[in-house]
């Protein structure tokens, strides 16, 4: 299968594997929708599975899961055909057992791992991964041959046999005259030579003396550099060498032996340099020249040893094989003519010794460079076994430097390890320095034998016959078949692929390529461990050269191969521009018959080729990048579903953002080609990392050293077009402040902290208005943040007058703003500025129109600014207060950076109790401590963040005012201090950052926040994009053993009575400060988490009374926590916890101590009415639809799709009253229930156009109807059942109503459970039980009829139970178990059974 195919059919999977084979099953289909059901009838299954791989989707907005939900709702009603439990039958079995167990789910993205510890790092360019970059490549650049041969004299200490070995070179020195024979030999050696490297200075010396020896060796060096040197020695005509490791030479007169120490060569030779020894004893030699390594200078100084390699033909104690059979420099051969050796010797020991001899090898044709040909293939086979057993048996290091580094070197120690084989065979034994292991014996010297055998079968016909055609050996095909079936069967932990290097080999040949590169595309998908090996095999330079073939089918292919290294190695960027390898990938960019995933890696390769590196972003401009993305963001191409292949935008994004990074020309051309345009649309994808990378390349479209207050000139209408451009990405960017997704802010304040830097004077002026304390207005009385209209919730206009600071802004919509009470906001509340030049008359008094005049004529005093719109800055500044504040710990700090660029600070302790001096504890209402939060003035230049000691909480610095300077009005640029960390500058750097010398130095921008998008998305390349993760059955059969569990207790709870739901199992004091707030029970496990107003949260285990885990919900608790929400609860469990002013964080990990970890947080209630001074937010979680609801005292629900993490729409309340309590239906998506403070109820439906379904008002106590008391509605909820029409409410005055939607007239039932002191309502998922809670210590429990089961009292007797007023009650949600918690902090668990089944 082509890995293009596989690829198709990886990504076309569903994530959610078809669990349920069981024969009762009716499949109900349906393709569009983004969530899978199954709704259970005792043993019939109604599955509806459909597609929700959240990676690769877009919806298509709220209409197309309307429709979807109709097809839910009708399935399910088919099934339930009578509301509640009626006895519907089908297939002759009593339909008793009903349950909804929704398969989506949600918050398991990479994204969702582990962002609040920092991202991971992108592709590296140093470090362990570059290794197999071979740290200075080399070559031979001279070569020295020495040829001792005294032809027809032998050395005396040498005892020749007959016959005897006589061939040199192939050429039979008595076959003619000595002399002449000499020079044929030398001549001949020098062309064997240069058969491996050609481009080298060949210099030969032929029976030389000591002195000629000398002068060849400076000759050579001089001439080399700094290159290699290979010295030849063949010593066949003199005596061995001796123990001290001489070697011998001749007088002039050839009358005398001249011995020549090794160390004297050595340092002529000098270094890098290898040495050949073809004599008798060679290991002589090594063993003198390795004591010469330990004993010369090199080690002594602590340097690295001398860069020397040696080839010696045998040990110190052996002598050459003189037999016949083999030539005399049967070493030198093997190293230099390795085919025709190998096969001569192989011959003899074949099975075709008979019909070849050794004049058929000699006449073998073709060409050693041509693979088509007999020899060519002979000489590849031969490379690729050779290269192989060097692979699997040398270690990396090593196997780099000798047969990666130098051609030359690894060209003869190819050959080194046919010479071990052959002459081992002769009870002789190479020696190399460095030492190989033994090599002779390796299997895959088989593998080598039967391909030479197979191709010298055909050596008779190819002869006889020149036109016969030549049939390649299989042994290419059988080598990637193995490993084939390695890659099947192999892992990190296994020995890795031997046949690696042979795939390699492969790689040359057309016929092979193709299902090499497919294989070698699976190898490197296992994971960074597989490209690093495919590294260090070499494998870089052919892929590198294969982006110059044109060949369509390889494209695929190559483009993977690529990611996979790039997203392991940066550094191959230089190598890819070099080579201009960026034009192939643009190339497959705009090619629209890939697929949209395959160009998305096409894009990533070209993002991380411009990351960071000039050379690469000016070509890729000068290649038209820029246009070629900028069109199919637009959709320039509409085949194959571009614009639904989220990873494809997402990268456009980031290589356009990586393009013009820092990079003004090609900001140019982004700013011309409209691309601010173009990514406004995208900061409204459902994906959030999209939308994150189109914020990035919003951001770094913005030029940070901008200076918009330099004098004007002749470029003033390109500076025109810069600030119409920036207002344009900025007014875009503070469209997301409010994206539900921590990824998407994390990137918005880096864009921010980019503009801040470029525009510092004018923001910093702004923030000194913005908070300049207005006598007359409502500032003056409470402390206030602002929040921009954003995220498709428009604030209404009666609700924009915060007094004249609203003039402030330039527009309208900047003065859309609502102020907001909030006890973590402690601005200041005065308007008795104590020490400051904001007390006097002038300042205090001025009209904010005339405020705004001043800071655009009085910002500079010489030149006219280059500013952008007051009304934008102010909304800036807005944004960032809001960022500052945000419930991710993470973004909040990079908010509170962005913020010390304009000058605001944060000053404040952590401690949250009452002060010595006097002051509050946090979260009171700071009005009281007006006189002790006084003094908001701070001149910018200015900046202690460490002077000062004995803070209040919350309170500001009065620092000493610096002198006004003559180009500000007095008091103007002032910056106040919030509740930021000052440990995140010190005053050297703020010093520079705050002066009002302009736009801070460019090397300050080190302090800007860093930008995490791009690594977060380089490291899903880095994952097995191939084959599924491995623990998918594991997770599988996890949750069918859930269901199984689920099916069984949901039985059982519904046909238990409850009548016995009064048996106490345990009682656990919490030991939180206040009363327990909201508690859950876990599914699978007896755990119960609670929490208090703190937003302490406390895990226990109620069967074993230890308490698990206890955590801060955040640092800086505000009104305690209104909800607690298990997300995905059938699987991996995450906590939803909703505070009650409107922040909502998920965690996982919560059960373990201390191992509790955010996916994330975000504020789910924008927009407050009035004079409201807290959100009071309600909120509820439907895991069917993946919806979450949340409203408070705002005037509609915000609808979150976790999913998507984005705000989904807002729903009008269609009242004046505020919602106090809110279901959501866990039956039928899209649907939920409010209760009001006036006593009202309405069913919302999200699929309805105007969302409302119907509205009631049960709750009007009927005693004082007269006088028209309303009472507050304290809980609500759906009835047991598929139902979706029939809801159980209950206020504050006592009363529980139930009530049929369907029948708006009246409650069909009343239960007067508690008389005006009714404070929880708890309603059993499946069980038919109600549960309500007083202050009176007071717990009841009803059934669907009324009909009152039990009560749970205080008793003060000895033995007896104690609660307390119960604060909050809630259910298991499959068990027939009750959880109480009081206002004494104790949470108490209340079972059916005495013994309560797990």
């Amino acid at each position: 299968m082509a890995l293009g195919d596989l690829m198709e059919s990886r990504f076309s999977v569903s994530n959610h594997l078809d669990r349920y084979s069981n024969s009762h099953r009716l499949d109900v289909n349906s393709t569009n929708s983004t969530n899978s059901t199954v709704v259970v009838v005792q043993d019939v299954v109604v599955h509806d599975n459909r597609d929700s791989n959240n990676n690769h989707r877009v919806d298509s907005g709220v209409q197309s899961r309307e429709n979807d939900r109709n097809v839910d709702r009708e399935d399910s009603e088919t099934v339930a055909s009578s509301s509640g439990y009626g006895n519907v039958v089908v297939s002759g079995i009593p339909a008793t057992s009903m349950a909804y167990l929704p398969q989506n789910v949600v918050l398991t993205e990479l994204r969702h791992e582990s962002f609040e510890a920092g991202a991971p790092s992108g592709p590296v360019d140093s470090g362990l991964v570059s290794k197999w970059r071979p740290k200075d490549r080399m070559k031979t650049g001279c070569v020295a041959l020495v040829l001792c041969l005294n032809i027809s004299v032998d050395p005396p200490d040498v005892i020749k046999i007959s016959p005897c070995a006589r061939m040199e070179c192939w050429i039979d020195p008595f076959s003619m005259a000595p002399q002449k024979a000499l020079e044929t030999i030398g001549k001949t050696l020098t062309f064997q030579y240069e058969r491996w490297q050609p481009k080298a200075k060949y210099r030969i010396q032929l029976d030389p003396t000591v002195e000629e020896v000398k002068k060849l060796c400076t000759t050579c060096r001089k001439y080399a550099k700094s290159e290699r040197v290979l010295f030849h020695y063949n010593g066949h005509g003199v005596p061995k060498p001796t123990a001290n490791g001489e070697i011998w030479f001749f007088n002039r007169s050839y009358t005398q032996y001249i011995p020549l120490p090794i160390s004297d060569l050595d340092s002529w030779l000098k270094t890098p340099s290898i040495y050949v020894f073809d004599c008798s004893a060679a290991g002589m030699i090594v063993n003198a020249f390795i004591e010469l390594q330990d004993w010369g200078p090199s080690s002594s100084s602590g340097t690295s040893p001398r860069d020397c390699i040696l080839l010696a033909a045998c040990e110190a104690h052996e002598t050459l094989p003189q037999s016949h059979e083999f030539p005399a420099d049967v070493f030198t051969s093997c190293l230099t003519t390795p085919i025709k050796i190998a096969l001569r010797w192989f011959c003899t020991r074949s099975l075709l010794h008979e019909s070849l001899d050794y004049s058929l090898i000699d006449r073998i044709p073709g060409r050693q460079t041509d693979r088509k040909t007999l020899l060519g293939e002979l000489n590849w086979i031969f490379t690729a076994v050779t290269d192989t057993i060097a692979w699997n048996v040398l270690p990396h290091d090593l196997f780099q430097r000798l047969f990666r580094q130098d051609l030359l070197v690894a060209s003869l120690f190819r050959n080194f390890l046919l010479a071990e084989r052959i002459m081992r065979s002769a009870n002789c034994s190479p020696v190399s320095y460095p030492m190989l292991p033994p090599t002779h014996q390796h299997h895959m010297w088989d593998a080598w034998d039967m391909a030479a055998e197979i191709c010298l079968s055909q050596l008779p016909t190819l002869l006889e016959d020149p036109n016969a055609e030549f049939q390649p050996s299989p042994f290419f095909t059988e080598q990637l078949t193995a490993f084939e079936v390695w890659l099947n069967h192999g892992s990190e932990h296994k020995k890795p692929p031997e046949q690696l290097p042979i795939v390699l080999q492969v790689l040359l040949s057309q016929c092979h390529r193709f299902r090499a590169l497919v294989l070698l595309g699976r190898f490197l998908d296992m994971g960074p461990w597989a490209v690093d090996l495919a590294l260090s095999v070499g494998i870089f330079p052919y892929v590198l050269k294969l982006l110059q073939t044109t060949t369509p089918e390889l494209r695929q292919i190559l483009v993977f191969i690529w990611t996979k290294i790039l997203a392991l190695d940066k550094s191959c960027q230089v190598d890819l521009v070099k080579d201009g390898g960026h034009t192939y990938f643009i190339r497959f960019l705009d090619s629209v018959e890939a697929f949209p995933e395959q160009r998305a890696m096409a894009a990533f390769v070209l993002t991380v080729i411009v990351d960071g590196h000039r050379k690469g972003q000016e070509a890729c401009i000068e290649a038209n990048l820029i246009h070629v993305c900028l069109k199919h963001l637009q959709g320039g191409s509409a085949s194959n579903d571009t614009q639904t292949e989220p990873l494809f935008l997402q990268w456009l994004c980031l290589c356009l953002g990586k393009l013009w990074e820092d990079f003004t020309e090609a900001q140019i051309i982004g700013v011309q080609s409209n691309a601010p345009t173009v990514f406004s649309l995208l900061l409204s994808e459902p994906q959030p990392e999209v939308r994150a990378s189109a914020v990035f390349a919003l951001g770094t479209l913005l030029d940070v050293g901008f200076d918009t207050s330099r004098e004007v000139g002749d470029d003033e209408r390109d500076d025109d077009e810069k600030v119409a451009a920036e207002i344009s990405i900025v007014k875009s960017l503070l469209n997301v402040v409010s994206d539900g997704s921590p990824l998407v802010r994390a990137e918005l304040a880096v864009a921010l902290a980019r503009f801040a830097f470029g525009h510092n004077r004018n923001l910093k002026s702004i923030a000194a208005a913005y908070w300049k304390p207005q006598p007359n207005s409502v500032l003056s009385s409470f402390p206030f943040t602002v929040r921009n209209s954003v995220s498709g919730y428009n604030t209404p206009t009666q609700y924009s007058q915060i007094g004249p600071l609203s003039r402030v802004g330039g527009d309208s919509q900047s003065a859309a703003r609502d102020a907001r009470v909030s006890s973590s906001s402690p601005l200041a509340t005065s308007s008795i500025m104590h020490g400051s030049p904001l007390s006097d008359d002038s300042s205090q008094h001025s009209d904010p129109g005339m405020l705004t005049d001043c800071i655009t004529n009085g910002a500079v005093n010489h030149a006219k600014p280059r500013q952008l719109d007051n009304g934008l800055y102010t909304q800036c500044v807005s944004a960032m207060c809001t960022l500052a504040k945000d419930p991710s710990p993470r973004i909040s700090s990079m908010g509170r950076r962005v913020l010390s660029i304009i000058g605001i600070e944060q000053v404040v302790t952590k401690s949250a109790k009452v002060t010595a001096s006097g002051g509050v504890r946090a979260g009171e209402s700071s009005t009281t401590t007006t006189t002790s939060l006084a003094g908001l003035a701070r001149s910018s230049s200015w900046f202690d963040m460490n002077g000062g000691t004995g803070h209040l909480p919350l309170t500001f610095r009065t620092p000493p005012v610096s002198p006004p300077r003559p180009s500000y009005l007095t008091g103007m640029r002032r910056v106040c201090s919030l509740e930021f960390r000052p440990h995140l500058m010190d005053s050297g750097l703020a010093d520079s950052l705050l002066g009002s010398h302009g736009v801070p130095a460019s090397s300050d921008r080190s302090f800007l926040p860093q930008s995490t998008i791009y690594n977060w998305s380089c490291s899903h390349f880095s994952k097995p994009l191939l084959t599924a993760s491995d623990d998918a059955d594991e997770i599988t059969v996890k949750r069918e053993e859930r269901e199984k569990n689920v099916f069984e207790h949901i039985t059982k709870c519904q046909r238990s009575p409850g009548t016995n739901l009064h048996n106490p199992i345990a009682r656990w004091d919490t030991k939180f400060e206040s009363s327990a707030k909201t508690s859950l029970l876990q599914p699978f496990s007896p755990i119960v988490v609670a929490a208090d107003e703190g937003e302490c949260i406390r895990i226990w285990n109620y069967e074993e009374a230890t308490l698990l885990n206890s955590f801060n919900n955040h640092e800086y608790p505000d009104k305690g926590i209104s909800k607690l929400c298990l997300v995905n609860e059938l699987d991996d469990s995450l906590l939803l916890v909703a505070s009650s002013d409107g922040n909502v964080r998920i965690w996982k990990d919560y059960i373990s101590r201390g191992k509790q970890k955010l996916v994330t947080a975000f504020s789910s209630i924008h927009g407050h009415r009035p004079g409201v001074r807290s959100v009071n937010a309600v909120v509820d979680w439907q895991q069917q639809s993946g919806y979450m609801y949340a409203s408070g005292e705002v005037s509609s629900t915000m609808v979150w799709d976790l999913d998507k993490e984005q705000l989904l729409t807002s729903i009008p309340l269609a009242s004046d009253c505020t919602i106090s309590a809110l279901a959501a239906s866990q039956v039928h998506g899209g649907q939920y229930a409010a209760g009001f403070v006036d006593g009202s109820v309405r069913l919302y439906d999200i699929r309805t156009p105007d969302g409302l379904v119907c509205v009631t008002r049960p709750h009007i106590r009927r005693v004082e109807r007269a006088g028209g008391i309303i009472e507050r509605v304290v809980g609500i909820g759906f009835q047991p059942g598929l139902d979706p029409a029939k809801i159980v409410s209950a206020s504050q005055a006592g009363d529980i109503q139930f009530l049929d939607i369907r029948n708006q007239s009246d409650a069909y039932l009343t239960i007067d459970a508690h008389r005006g002191s009714l404070t929880a309502l708890a309603i059993h998922r499946h069980a038919p039980l109600i549960a309500s809670g007083s202050a009176k210590q007071l717990i009841k429990v009803f059934n669907l009829e009324g009909e009152q089961l039990g009560t749970i009292r205080y008793s003060p007797t000895f033995m007896a139970q104690k609660i307390g007023p119960v604060s909050c009650l809630a259910f298991h949600p499959y068990q027939i178990l009750l959880a109480a918690g009081a206002a004494d902090a104790c949470v108490s668990i209340y079972a059916d059974e005495i013994s309560a089944p797990r």
